[in-house]
């Protein structure tokens, strides 16, 4: 069975905001259907009350970044030292807290955070469940917890896997494993288990329409490159629970 291989950030560098050779031109575009969904309903449920935000696992900062610029105060924190200097270096608003950090073990006191987001972390971790239940601990009672990660299927194998290897340049050899892949029920039996209730999921996939004819052979993201919400959650999903409170 193929293992993980979760080296490869370290070695992105500004690639993260630069490269549309590389699959992590495919986050970036993402993100900015990942975000505006997180922030409502953040909103929803806070009002506008600034609720304190961790982001796990988060690279290089796309989502922190965004929701600092939005006011909120925000952790980072991940286990790749260079991810997080390239996060610093694209934190336009000099406030988020990075810090390098195991996220099995975090440094924070039980119930700190109103909010911990969790973006393309839980499918490069074994025993995803420990992770989720740490991440509880340090969630206040009635605060959120938010999610992205892939379905495991054979149609999640091909197009997530496969097609990113056979069509993007510079695509890691075991960037995914489907083993660690995560059926939605799963994930929300996790999240039970840790004291959450998954509130709303929603699939999330590419607009192929977006792409010109051109780029699908070039191994080059094209930056007109869509994403979009779209309910069934066959690929990729978006998801949030909320801790039960006491």
């Amino acid at each position: 069975m193929a293992e993980i291989d979760n080296t490869i950030y370290e070695k992105l560098g500004e690639r993260w905001y630069e490269a549309w050779d590389d699959p992590v031109a495919l986050l970036r575009a993402e993100n900015h259907v990942k975000t505006p969904w997180i922030l409502e309903r953040i909103r929803q449920n806070f009002g506008e009350t600034k609720a304190t935000i961790l982001d796990v696992g988060c690279g290089a900062g796309f989502l922190s970044n965004a929701l600092a610029k939005e006011g909120y105060p925000v952790s980072g924190v991940d286990l790749s030292s260079d991810s997080i200097r390239v996060a610093k270096l694209y934190d336009k608003t000099n406030s988020v807290a990075y810090e390098t950090a195991d996220a099995l073990h975090l440094p924070y006191a039980d119930q700190s955070f109103d909010v911990v987001t969790c973006m393309d972390f839980l499918e490069h971790v074994e025993h995803p469940e420990m992770f989720i239940k740490e991440f509880s601990r340090v969630l206040k009672p009635g605060g959120l917890f938010f999610f992205h990660t892939f379905n495991r299927s054979p149609l999640s194998w091909l197009m997530v896997i496969k097609m990113v290897e056979w069509l993007v340049k510079n695509t890691p050899k075991h960037m995914h494993v489907l083993h660690l892949f995560i059926k939605p029920s799963e994930l929300k039996d996790f999240c039970r288990k840790a004291g959450l209730t998954v509130r709303d999921m929603t699939g999330i996939r590419p607009v192929f329409s977006s792409i010109p004819l051109r780029n699908y052979f070039s191994g080059v993201v094209p930056q007109t490159l869509k994403f979009k919400l779209t309910g069934p959650c066959l690929l990729s999903y978006l998801g949030y629970a909320r801790k039960e409170t006491l």
